[in-house]
Parts: structure tokens; sequence; C-alpha cells
């Protein structure tokens, strides 16, 4: 395969995949936050009710400072972590969202091990997501195989919490339907438009990692011929 193709199929095709599945998430979470849902809670409410009947009163619930779609559960401080249109939302997309995020809570109350074999590789993949590209640059420049080796070594290991996270988000929003169908947050119509919504989001981790996936073959492609 000449190099050009190989360019297209590996970073081209990914990226455009990724846009479009950027795209769906923010059209399907649009749409249904203009579904208002029945239960007439806000997605603060329903994280707060979903962790009360769990046991997790010990749990917070506070709004993100970090913009649109930047809900998230932290275990270091033990919060759950809402967008403002989520937190104070009364609508399908929030009750989604936020019973997704008491997902993660319930996961890491319960130790599930794939959240758990996630954080343990969290400290390097940290790491390895800003310093691999510019230890592949410095071999290449000084044309020291050994790094570039170690380059891809490091990519290599943040695909790896790419795909441990995949179980964890798509886990986490199975929880999350269980729990609002149990607790009758929504009925069934309300229940396919939290169910779109979690789909859609759950679909861009897996973007991403087949995106990280084809750039690590190009990689190894590219560096294999030399």
């Amino acid at each position: 395969m000449d190099p050009l193709t190989l360019y297209i199929l590996c970073f081209a095709v990914p990226l455009i995949v990724g846009l479009a599945v950027q795209g769906w998430l923010r059209s399907t979470f649009a749409r249904n936050s203009r579904v208002p849902v029945g239960s007439g809670l806000t997605g603060a409410d329903v994280a707060r009710r979903i962790l009360d009947s769990n046991g997790l009163q010990n749990v917070s619930v506070q709004p993100s400072k970090a913009g649109p779609l930047s809900d998230h559960f932290d275990p270091r401080s033990g919060g759950v972590f809402l967008s403002e249109a989520v937190f104070s939302g009364r609508s399908v997309a929030a009750t989604a969202v936020a019973a997704h995020e008491v997902g993660h809570a319930i996961q890491h109350a319960k130790s599930y091990v794939p959240m758990r074999l996630r954080s343990a590789i969290w400290p390097v993949a940290a790491f390895g997501s800003q310093a691999w590209f510019f230890i592949l640059i410095a071999g290449v420049i000084f044309s020291a195989f050994g790094l570039v080796q170690l380059a891809l070594i490091v990519f290599a290991l943040v695909i790896v919490f790419q795909i441990v996270t995949l179980p964890v988000e798509f886990n986490a929003s199975r929880r999350a339907m269980a729990q609002i169908r149990e607790l009758r947050l929504v009925n069934d119509t309300e229940a396919v438009g939290a169910r779109q919504t979690l789909t859609a989001a759950a679909m861009t981790y897996v973007a991403g990692a087949l995106a990280s996936i084809a750039q690590l073959l190009y990689f190894l492609a590219i560096f294999g011929r030399n």
C-alpha cells in the first residue's frame, strides 16, 4: 500500500468518523435536551436520588465549571460534577447524563474491576498522551530508533487505557438505564431518548479508540519499513 493511501486510511478516515460521531452526540444531546422529562426533576435531583437509593449519601453532586459536556465523576473528591445544562436541566438528556455519571460512582463503590484497572493505568496514560509524540519526533530527528520504539510503546499504553475505558463507559450506561427505569424517573418513551443520548456518548469513546489504533498501525507500518 502506498504511503498516501495508508495515511488517508489511518488518519483522514478516522478523523471524519470522529467528527461525525461528535456531531451525532451534540445533535442527539441537543434534541433530547428539548424534551422535558415527566418527573420534573433536574439532573442534579436525579443524581442525588440515585445516589441516595444506592446508599451513597457521602457522594456530592456539584456543578461543573468546565463547560458543556464536562460531566464526570471524580473518585478523588467523591463528587459527581454536572455541566450547567445537566445540573439544572429538566430534560431527558439531563436525566440520562446525570444517571450515567452516577453509574461511575456506583462502579467505584462496588470496586468494579475495569474501573479499578483504568484508575491504575491513568497516571501512565496521562503522561503518555502528552509525551509520546515528542519522544517520537526526537527519535526521528536524532535517528534514534530506540526512542521511536519507546514512543510507540508509550502510545500503545495510551491505547490500552482507551480500550479499558470502553467497558467502563458502557457499563455505566447500563447501570444508568437500570436505575432510571427502576426508580421510575423516565417513562417508556423518555427511556428511548435517554438510551439514544447514552449510546451517542459511548460511541465517541469507540471512535477515539479506533482512531488511535489506526494511527499506531500507521506508525508501525512506516517505521517498520525503515
